[in-house]
């Protein structure tokens, strides 16, 4: 038997071909980060502060606003970390930490996109009954389970992936502690792990881009029958918010899973946009678009606005 020595911590090796670019990535993405903590720090603020926002929909936004920033908040401090010259390396329990969250906020926040569907199909398809099924106990049951399913989910994966023995090798090609980055490392068989995360990613993202389209065309459905214009536009405009969010998630990952042998370059520029692009513009999205929003914004912005002249 060949003797091993067993990784302690892993080096990120950073995003591929952006050899000199660390100090300008590092201001741009440490001001996108910012951009997605004050953003969804201030929507969570407006919903929470707002009794006109304590509807089913704004209660999931705000849970949207939440996951939005632990998700970026996994990745992007190591990265910011290491582009502002740091130290690259990563605890081999850091790494296991960063795996385990980055998925369990992924597969968390791709439930409540296919809730947020479900509500506004209720909202469009069964406006008499939407109380009724959308009670407080039902939202709170949906938003626990997105949570529970994320955590189970992200455990599967996370298990399979460092069950594995790792030694030697410790360098990995990314700038983050992902499946597809960290299993090649592995002195052992990754069949089974590759074949389970592929199944279980691939089949999880489908089966809830399966229901959400299917939400939308019955709202479509509803929406086309509804004769006033100004009642097609009322409710096309409480759906295109979700509608834009949802595209800037699964664009960016349908393109990336979609190539057979993806670049590593376009692989990086894709995570980016759904770790930092997309948590900073949930917040435009849903605030530009709706008028409610916008105004108990404009609320909370003078309430802080007043708080500082007072000071």
């Amino acid at each position: 038997m060949k003797n091993y020595t067993l990784v302690t911590e892993f080096i990120l090796l950073g995003i591929p071909e952006t050899a000199g670019l660390e100090t300008v990535l590092f201001v741009l993405f440490l001001s996108l980060y910012i951009c997605t903590l004050s953003g969804n720090v201030l929507i969570l603020m407006t919903i929470i502060s707002s009794s006109r926002l304590h509807t089913p929909m704004y209660f999931f936004l705000g849970n949207l606003s939440i996951f939005d920033m632990g998700f970026s908040s996994v990745t992007s401090p190591k990265m910011l970390f290491y582009l502002s010259g740091q130290t690259p390396a990563i605890s081999f329990q850091g790494c296991v930490a960063q795996l385990f969250f980055y998925h369990f906020l992924g597969c968390t926040e791709a439930f409540l996109y296919t809730v947020m569907a479900y509500d506004r199909f209720v909202a469009i398809c069964h406006p008499l009954h939407y109380t009724v099924i959308m009670s407080h106990r039902v939202c709170s049951i949906l938003a626990t389970s997105t949570w529970m399913c994320g955590c189970v989910h992200a455990t599967l994966l996370t298990t399979l992936t460092f069950q594995l023995p790792y030694c030697e090798h410790n360098q990995v090609g990314y700038y983050f502690c992902d499946i597809p980055a960290v299993l090649p490392l592995a002195c052992a068989d990754t069949s089974l792990a590759q074949w389970v995360s592929f199944t279980n990613v691939g089949l999880l993202s489908l089966i809830c881009l399966f229901l959400i389209v299917i939400s939308y065309t019955r709202i479509g459905i509803s929406i086309s029958r509804i004769r006033s214009t100004e009642g097609r536009q009322r409710a096309f405009s409480t759906c295109s918010a979700h509608l834009t969010a949802i595209l800037c998630v699964y664009g960016p990952v349908i393109i990336i899973y979609l190539q057979p042998t993806p670049s590593p370059l376009l692989g990086s520029v894709v995570q980016i946009l759904n770790n930092l692009v997309t948590p900073t513009l949930n917040p435009l999205i849903y605030s530009l678009r709706n008028k409610d929003v916008k105004f108990a914004l404009n609320r909370v912005l003078s309430k802080i606005g007043l708080i500082v002249e007072n000071e």
